[in-house]
C-alpha cells in the first residue's frame, strides 16, 4: 500500500494544531515541533504543516498564498451526510472559512471549508451501492 504525504505552509502551528485537533485528527509528535505539524489523516495519509521558513528547504521557487489563490483541493471521504455536515460545522466554528455551498448529486454529497491558512478543504459523501 503506498502512502500519501502532504505538504502545506502555514502561519502558525499553534493555530492549525488547534484547528486541526478539534477537527479529531491526531498528530505524530515525532514529526512535529515548532516549526512543523504532522496531522494523521489516516494511517496512510499525512500532512505536514510547516511555517513557511520550514516550507521553504522543501521547494523551489514561489510558493502560492493560499489566502489568494487556489492552490490546491484537499478531498476527505466521510462514513455518512451528516459526517461531512458536522465536519464543515466544526471548520466554520473554529477558525474556517466558508468555501463552496454544499454539493447534493443524490449518490455524493460534500461541503467545503478553507481552513486558517486558506487551503481549501472538501468533505464527500458518496452512496456505497453507487459506486460499483
Amino acid at each position: 500500500m503506498r502512502s500519501l504525504f502532504v505538504n502545506l505552509q502555514v502561519a502558525d502551528v499553534a493555530v492549525s494544531r488547534d484547528f486541526f485537533g478539534k477537527l479529531g485528527f491526531s498528530f505524530n509528535e515525532a514529526f512535529s515541533g515548532e516549526q512543523s505539524l504532522a496531522v494523521t489523516i489516516a494511517d496512510n495519509i499525512s500532512v505536514l504543516l510547516a511555517t513557511p521558513d520550514h516550507f521553504a528547504e522543501f521547494v523551489v521557487g514561489d510558493v502560492a498564498d493560499a489566502q489568494k489563490t487556489t492552490e490546491v483541493l484537499l478531498a476527505l471521504s466521510a462514513d455518512s451526510r451528516e459526517e461531512v455536515d458536522q465536519m464543515v460545522s466544526t471548520a466554520l466554528s473554529n477558525g474556517g472559512r466558508e468555501w463552496k455551498p454544499a454539493q447534493d448529486h443524490g449518490f455524493m454529497y460534500g461541503g467545503s471549508f478553507a481552513d486558517p491558512d486558506g487551503h481549501v478543504w472538501e468533505v464527500v459523501w458518496m452512496d456505497p451501492s453507487a459506486m460499483g
